[in-house]
């Protein structure tokens, strides 16, 4: 029985497109030697994808897609969903098809999946370690250039929030803008004259607070800040706009930014970062 491939993707990613560009990438103008030469073509295989450590889950339905593209036939049996925790050992796909056609896909199928289990697995340990404070974890842009949409969909199923999916969906006042612009004050101005609904403002003094929501900001970024002074600047702004804690934020220094009382926490570690986690495809008798 094969289990339904339905992936909480934007309506504009070309899914189709990623795996036949990753398929494209492994197969090259020859296709598969080894599976050619190897395998009779009515061969069957019959395999399980399962977790080699604990992990997050995301890209489960990726996987079933990969093998999906080569064999429309393919049987597969989905246990577990994506945003799950599993422990080691953990059963996340038994499949039935065309040897040739499944082994071919094998490493594009693992490959996203592991990746995006890494991450999935990593923004989960930071969910866990800022759990209670009250404040929410978001990701970043630090991503690899055209696995963005997929890598904060990873981000999602461990737990964080996306934040901007690029840049023309908010403004970033970053430090280089202020600097160029002339000031807080002129940068914050100019985009408020352009009509920028969100503006977010980078601030790594104190004394930068209150001009940037005078000017209009929407969001401050205290970056790179410890837990005092944060505590200091959460204080100055008194909730009148949201505070984002940013800059150099470590599994073991989350808890102490996250309990000052800032209403985010960004971490470009979770995608910048992230190890891919062990998981494999292992033949099974039938």
């Amino acid at each position: 029985m094969s289990s339904p491939v339905s992936i909480d993707l934007p309506p504009d990613f070309d899914l189709d497109g990623f795996i036949n560009a990753a398929l494209a990438e492994d197969l090259g103008a020859v296709g598969d030697v080894t599976s050619a030469a190897v395998i009779p073509a009515d061969a069957r295989f019959t395999g399980v994808m399962a977790a080699r450590e604990p992990v997050a889950v995301a890209g489960i339905n990726l996987a079933q897609a990969f093998f999906r593209d080569l064999d429309p036939a393919v049987e597969i049996d989905a246990p577990v969903a994506d945003g799950e925790r599993v422990p080691a050992g953990t059963v996340l796909l038994r499949l039935a098809g065309n040897a040739r056609a499944l082994l071919t896909a094998e490493r594009s199928a693992l490959n996203t999946v592991q990746h995006l289990s890494g991450i999935a697995t990593l923004t989960a340990a930071y969910v866990d370690a800022m759990a209670g404070t009250g404040a929410i974890l978001l990701d970043t842009r630090k991503t690899i250039p055209g696995l963005r949409v997929l890598e904060k969909y990873a981000t999602r199923m461990g737990g964080a929030q996306n934040h901007r999916m690029g840049l023309w969906d908010a403004a970033m006042i970053k430090d280089n803008h202020i600097a160029v612009a002339g000031g807080v004050e002129a940068a914050v101005g100019r985009a408020v004259a352009a009509g920028i609904a969100r503006i977010i403002v980078e601030v790594d003094r104190l004394d930068q607070i209150e001009p940037a929501i005078a000017a209009g900001a929407t969001h401050l970024l205290l970056d790179n800040m410890a837990p005092p002074m944060l505590a200091e600047a959460v204080a100055r702004v008194a909730g009148r706009v949201p505070t984002e804690a940013s800059g150099g934020v470590r599994l073991d220094t989350i808890r102490a930014i996250a309990e000052t009382g800032v209403t985010f926490v960004s971490v470009g570690r979770l995608t910048q970062s992230a190890p891919a986690v062990d998981i494999g495809l292992d033949f099974a008798a039938a």
